[in-house]
């Protein structure tokens, strides 16, 4: 039986498409782009130190993952080409980085482009 928090069983990167690819304890499996977890970050420099904060990313279309260092039993922390390290992503930020995966990524390209910013490759 699932537990309440989903846990991760198998984290592969798949450097030749930049998607980290996470199975989960409850069968799900998603496919994140490096472009995705970068923006979706959980580190202080990109969501801040509280509400209205938060940091929009941008110029981040090609970025890729160099290495995945677990953290406990509980998370991985994402090392970035682009010199970002400082996010750690528990399961249950993955999980729900995959569940949510559209919506984040329909909201981060409202935020682009009122923000008069536009993304030069494909979705992400």
């Amino acid at each position: 039986m699932p537990s309440a928090t989903p846990i991760a069983t198998e984290i592969t990167y798949h450097r030749n498409a930049r998607s980290l690819e996470v199975a989960f304890d409850d069968g799900r499996r998603f496919h994140l782009p490096a472009e995705y977890l970068r923006v979706y970050s959980p580190s202080a420099e990109v969501r801040g130190h509280g509400p209205g904060q938060e940091v929009l990313q941008t110029g981040k279309e090609g970025v890729g993952i160099d290495s995945i260092e677990p953290v406990g039993n509980y998370a991985v922390r994402l090392c970035f080409d682009d010199g970002h390290d400082t996010g750690i992503y528990s399961w249950e930020l993955l999980h729900g980085l995959g569940v949510d995966r559209e919506r984040n990524w329909r909201r981060y390209l409202e935020r682009m482009e009122a923000a008069g910013h536009r993304r030069t490759a494909g979705e992400g």
